[in-house]
């Protein structure tokens, strides 16, 4: 066994497999109530609510829809915060059967419109701010009714007149309309009981959303027992019962903050701490108040927090793990934090992990007991991993260059209405077996150990030499002055690219060319010359993903768009 999978010694308590249950995702929910019914399921804000009330609050929801005319197969969407009325509205789909369709509350009335009608959603569940966006939308789709909730619908009474005060006197009032119907109203009447649908665990459950080579996002489906599978991955690697509690600052409409920091929670039977905004210094006030055990986010989270005066001041002791994942995660981020969990009487470690929405989320991580050098870590029970030359289906011999290729119960069911982009990366295998293509870079030792280099469509060509935007960025980030930085590849006449760095410094009065030469010349003490930055941008921030993350992409677009305009560019990128 160990000859194929060499990474299972290093499991510890961990099983190597695991029976999962062919059930669907509520009924996921039934098994915790069943055995932890007084055990807190969630903490919003203050609000708490045993399983037990977690699954009346889902039944009760799940008689509102059915009485609406939700259906077997229908889709619904969900726009909302990482807060109950999601969540609860979330297994209730299921519960009946249907698609839950997750996106940003955030986004915008043509996202919206896309996002609809991609998913062929009747219902939407959103919040009252962003009623306008949904009615103009219901116009030009198949959206028959709109759910509308608020924030203080969860909240207490103090809090409630706090939001009402300040962010809640700036959202314009709702006017009179059919369409629309009430969150507190609807939990508050009583409805015919609605039966659980015959649902499979193969059946589409959720759809979450990715980037297309079109430009457009691709809807990835995943099943039940994608879903159940990959709970109990993650619940069995952190061995979450009822006595953890997680601090779910990811949101919800993102696989990280669904399938980790709220499903397995759920599978496991610990708490939930929702966060439906972060913020460094709420997040801080929430692990000095409620004293988490698992703390799961990107590295920019871990960055903002370990240089907030609260959290520096923290008892960390209640801290069990911390992972960071969805990027590439800086050695100085690592042994900030770690250094801060120490002093504050935890032994902690930041962990990596790796994973992607085509797989829920994280299906590879570093055992708690084990750490390797820039190591992601080791996948997952019942996650199977090679890596392939590139461009091939043939295993790589170990320690090479190649794509990361996985197979596993967590991998979706493809992609929505797109069979050709799902044939693109769901490949058959020499071994019969159907691999997922990941599309990132990386390399496998001998133990198992994966080492994440880089998206490959992000690898820089310069000069006709493979140039990785992050082993740059890292050695940016070992200079003292440099806060933030990414690194891109600019289109150059004479190198194909040039490597171009955008960086934010700690302290802006030291911006100019003196400080461009000195960073240069660092990254020319540790890097082979052709890697090194030819030019030093300086920001005064740069732009995040939905979750956080540097948003490579669109600096990438930017700087095409400036050469353009320049008349010094004239491709199609």
């Amino acid at each position: 066994m160990y000859e194929k999978k060499p990474w299972l010694k290093y499991y510890g308590d961990v099983p190597h497999t695991i029976d999962y249950p062919r059930i669907t995702m509520y009924e996921g929910v039934v098994k915790t109530v069943e055995r932890f019914p007084d055990a807190i399921a969630y903490d919003f804000l203050g609000y708490t609510s045993t399983y037990r009330r977690f699954i009346e609050e889902i039944d009760q929801c799940a008689n509102v829809l059915a009485s609406m005319g939700l259906r077997k197969g229908d889709r619904v969407t969900i726009s909302m915060p990482t807060s109950p009325q999601g969540i609860i509205c979330f297994y209730a789909v299921n519960k009946l059967g249907a698609a839950a369709s997750m996106i940003h509350p955030l986004s915008t009335e043509s996202e919206i419109q896309f996002y609809v009608e991609v998913s062929k959603s009747r219902f939407a569940l959103t919040l009252d701010a962003f009623y306008a966006k949904f009615r103009a939308v219901m116009n030009n789709t198949n959206l028959e009714k709109v759910i509308l909730t608020k924030i203080p619908d969860y909240l207490g009474l103090v809090k409630k007149v706090g939001f009402n005060l300040t962010k809640g006197r700036m959202i314009p009032k709702v006017p009179e309309d059919p369409d629309i119907l009430w969150w507190k109203d609807l939990m508050g009447k009583k409805y015919p009981e609605a039966p659980k649908a015959d649902m499979a665990p193969e059946d589409l459950a959720v759809i979450l959303y990715s980037g297309g080579t079109t430009g457009k996002p691709k809807g990835i489906m995943l099943s039940n027992y994608n879903f159940v599978s990959h709970g109990h991955m993650v619940s069995a690697w952190g061995g979450i019962d009822e006595t953890d509690s997680i601090l779910a600052i990811l949101p919800i409409f993102h696989g990280f903050g669904l399938g980790v920091c709220v499903n397995a929670c759920f599978m496991g039977g610990g708490k939930s701490i929702l966060v439906p905004q972060f913020t460094p210094e709420d997040v801080a006030k929430l692990i000095k108040k409620k004293r988490p055990t698992f703390i799961i986010g990107v590295p920019t989270l871990y960055e903002a927090l370990n240089k907030n005066p609260l959290f520096q001041q923290t008892d960390l002791s209640c801290l069990k793990a911390a992972f960071s994942g969805a990027d590439g995660l800086p050695r100085v981020v690592k042994e900030r934090f770690e250094g801060i969990v120490q002093k504050q009487g935890g032994s902690v470690k930041l962990l990596e992990g790796y994973g992607l929405t085509e797989a829920v989320t994280a299906i590879v991580a570093t055992p708690l007991g084990e750490y390797r050098e820039n190591s992601i870590g080791i996948p997952f029970p019942d996650i199977d991993a090679k890596i392939v030359t590139l461009d091939t289906t043939d295993e790589a011999p170990v320690g090479e260059e190649g794509e990361l290729c996985v197979k596993g119960p967590a991998v979706m069911l493809g992609y929505l209405d797109n069979p050709e982009e799902t044939a693109g990366v769901m490949k058959a295998h020499g071994d019969g077996n159907v691999w997922l293509h990941t599309g990132d870079i990386c390399t496998m030792d001998e133990d198992g150990f994966i080492y994440f280099k880089l998206r490959r469509k992000r690898m820089i060509k310069s000069s006709g030499m493979n140039v990785y935007p992050a082993q740059v960025e890292n050695e940016l980030y070992r200079n003292p002055n440099v806060e933030l930085a990414c690194v891109i590849g600019v289109p150059d006449q004479d190198q194909v690219e040039r490597v171009k760095a955008f960086v934010v410094l700690k302290d802006r009065t030291k911006e100019g060319p003196d400080m461009e030469a000195a960073l240069k010349a660092h990254c020319r003490e540790n890097l082979i010359v052709w890697s090194c930055p030819r030019e030093i941008e300086f920001r005064e921030d740069l732009p995040k993903t939905l979750v956080g993350k540097v948003a490579y992409k669109e600096l990438e677009r930017q700087e095409i768009e400036r050469l353009r305009a320049e008349g010094k560019y004239t491709g199609n990128a």
